[in-house]
């Protein structure tokens, strides 16, 4: 990730955590529905299967990809701190400091 900007850096953190968030709701709600299927419940709805994974990997979710989710809150804080300094140096600047 070296030469990328603090924001560009940001953006692939986050998109990289989220996906992997999302990646989780839908391999468990496909176990969730497969083991519903292999129970017997053929009108197992499969938006229940969803709704109860989305449920379970909420806090599975923050637990598991802890080291992503580091990594984008602090891309976002470096990203973050590069504007405030940016936007300090411009108003200097516009003040001819």
């Amino acid at each position: 990730m070296a030469g990328r900007s603090p924001l560009g850096r940001a953006v692939v953190a986050v998109v990289l955590y989220t996906a992997a968030r999302l990646l989780l709701v839908v391999v468990l709600g496909a176990v969730i529905y497969g083991v519903g299927r292999l129970l017997g419940l053929s009108d197992f709805p499969p938006i229940i299967a969803m709704l109860l994974a989305l449920i379970i990997a909420l806090p599975l979710g923050m637990w598991l990809f802890t080291p992503l989710r580091r990594r984008a809150t602090e891309s976002l804080s470096v990203a973050g701190e590069r504007r405030r300094h940016d936007r300090a140096e411009l108003q200097a600047k516009l003040r001819g400091e």
